[in-house]
């Protein structure tokens, strides 16, 4: 059985972008089950919150947002008879990623996530490491230099 691992926070957004992945398999009926791992990713509280919700209110209504999310997906996903298994992430995405590919045996992923204006959102798996910089690279840049000589000019020509 196939695993895909899918994050999710928006289930209308979710459901689009699942939409022809379950019309393909509704019209091939020779696709094998697949199992789901829907992993629902919580609106980000502000820290200012603390001082009048408590930590266990805090975590009852994440609880309950989660729930009601997966009751509006998973029927989605259920159409064909494939297995889901629902996640609450509850610290940062690439470590939980690394904790369920790890369980699962899994490389499918896919970030179901409403994109949201002006704000930048947590990374699912961690980015990769820059090359290093190789040593035929001069240290300083053409362009900087050029604009460094031209404002010495401009500062002795006064």
């Amino acid at each position: 059985m196939e695993t895909v691992i899918v994050y999710i926070d928006d289930a209308a957004y979710a459901r689009q972008q699942l939409a022809s992945v379950l019309d393909a398999g509704a019209t091939d009926t020779q696709l094998p089950p697949v199992h789901w791992v829907l992993v629902a990713c919580a609106p980000r509280m502000t820290h200012r919150i603390s001082k009048w919700v408590s930590h266990s209110a805090r975590e009852n209504w994440r609880a309950k947002w989660s729930d009601k999310l997966f009751n509006e997906v998973s029927p989605w996903l259920r159409q064909r008879g494939d297995r889901i298994t629902e996640v609450l992430a509850k610290g940062p995405l690439t470590e939980l990623q690394a904790q369920l590919a790890g369980e699962h045996r899994t490389q499918h992923l896919l970030d179901a996530r409403r994109p949201k204006l002006g704000h930048d959102m947590q990374p699912v798996v961690a980015p990769a490491e820059a090359p290093a910089p190789s040593k035929k690279q001069p240290p300083w840049s053409l362009p900087g230099a050029i604009a460094g000589i031209f404002g010495l000019v401009l500062v002795l020509a006064e």
